[in-house]
């Protein structure tokens, strides 16, 4: 990746667009804000405000690192949870191949950071972003990127946009098996798969270099479904290759892996057989690198795989209580527009007061408006108008996505590092 263009974030200003940090370190570059260190309690930051634990975010990084490696897997995380391409560079150097994206936009950004491997996990049809990659290509040798193909009509678009576009290098891509009948994108059967191969190979602008798909689609999943779709994905594989259509590749792709089956993507892609030449084994889980307090807390693989270890939440947002109308309400600043809610509501989990932490004991988020949690109140609860809430979150991809600039805080709150997102 480009430390240039990483260093330049560095030099951005910091004022109004970054909610939650010190209003009096208004145009300070992040760099000379990063070198204070401020303490994220007691150093000015205004509530509401996420921060990112430094050593969870460590810690989750360390440990999808070494459950790639053990299993014989490329890991290309899905860079759409974050979208940072500081948190890209530091999973690429925890030994990731590349980077998993799901829409154009999202390549030009990590491009715009160097990013060198890019796993596209759709079909890309838009003419105009077809000609800018191809002029990518063509420009930097060292730039790889693969994408979905799932329809004739499909690889025909992409044929058609490519040669207007005078492209000069074939862009590869991977057959998407779907996940199921009324599961999302993906080609059903396998005999359209041979079709879309057909069509790939009909033209020059495109090249066949494996399969691919998403497990997580797949319907009433469950260990038994999720490992016979998986099966059904390697065997395709193994049937592109025995009918040659792999002919001329210095390897082959398979790949699947969200956050939910990483497991079984990791049993089956074992049992993928010798082929003609070896294979890329890519798992694209992207949700680890912050993990959560709900929804992958309890989906997380590392529940059914205990002995490799688990997944620590990263997040916590910290509110302050601004109304205690009764003994069973309260209210925090903070709301739909600073906390993820598609998935669970926040986790209440401590009260901060005069410097000293307690748990959240009696306190529960029941709804969220705009820039408010509801909360209720129990007996138990000791909670005053002023006090600092920590809030656990679920899921990622929708926490990040509310937040530009992001402290990461040490244990015991200094801040030593600032996350931009870009969506």
């Amino acid at each position: 990746m480009s430390n240039e263009a990483l260093a330049r974030l560095a030099e951005e200003r910091v004022d109004h667009r970054f909610k939650g940090l010190p209003p009096d370190a208004d145009g300070l570059t992040v760099a000379e804000l990063s070198a204070q260190r401020r303490n994220l309690f007691t150093g000015g930051f205004a509530t509401p405000v996420l921060a990112l634990s430094a050593e969870r975010l460590e810690h989750n990084l360390d440990l999808m690192e070494t459950y790639a490696a053990r299993h014989g897997l490329a890991f290309a995380p899905h860079g759409k949870t974050s979208m940072a391409p500081q948190l890209f560079q530091r999973q690429i150097e925890h030994g990731a191949w590349g980077i998993t994206l799901a829409v154009p936009h999202q390549v030009r950004v990590a491009r715009a950071y160097g990013t060198r491997r890019i796993f596209l996990a759709n079909e890309l049809v838009d003419a105009a972003a077809l000609r800018w990659i191809a002029g990518e290509l063509a420009a930097d040798p060292d730039f790889r990127l693969v994408c979905y193909v799932d329809s004739v009509r499909g690889v025909r678009q992409m044929d058609a946009a490519l040669s207007g576009a005078g492209a000069t290098r074939p862009l590869d891509v991977v057959v998407e098996l779907a996940a199921g009948e009324g599961a999302r994108t993906g080609v059903r059967t396998e005999a359209e798969c041979a079709a879309v191969a057909d069509a790939v190979a009909g033209v020059s602008t495109l090249r066949l270099v494996g399969v691919a798909g998403y497990e997580g689609e797949v319907p009433q999943a469950d260990p038994e479904r999720v490992h016979a779709w998986l099966r059904r994905l390697v065997a395709l594989a193994a049937e592109f290759d025995k009918a040659g259509r792999f002919a001329g590749l210095d390897e082959i792709v398979v790949s699947a892996g969200g956050s939910a089956w990483f497991d079984a993507v990791a049993d089956v892609f074992a049992e993928i057989p010798e082929l003609s030449v070896p294979v890329l084994k890519l798992l694209r889980s992207g949700a680890y690198v912050s993990h959560d307090d709900g929804h992958y807390r309890k989906l997380t693989p590392f529940n059914r795989v205990p002995s490799e270890g688990a997944l620590e939440p990263a997040f916590r947002l910290w509110a302050q209580v601004v109304s205690r109308p009764s003994p069973d309400q309260a209210f925090v600043n903070a709301g739909k527009r600073d906390a993820a809610y598609d998935l669970d509501l926040p986790f209440a989990q401590v009260v901060r007061r005069d410097g000293a932490e307690s748990p959240a004991t009696g306190i529960s988020v029941t709804a969220l408006s705009d820039q408010h949690a509801w909360l209720r109140t129990t007996e138990e609860a000791d909670l005053e108008v002023g006090d600092w809430l920590g809030m656990g979150l679920s899921h990622p991809c929708t926490s990040f996505d509310k937040w530009q600039l992001i402290p990461v805080a040490e244990a015991d709150g200094t801040v030593v590092d600032y996350i931009r997102t870009f969506f």
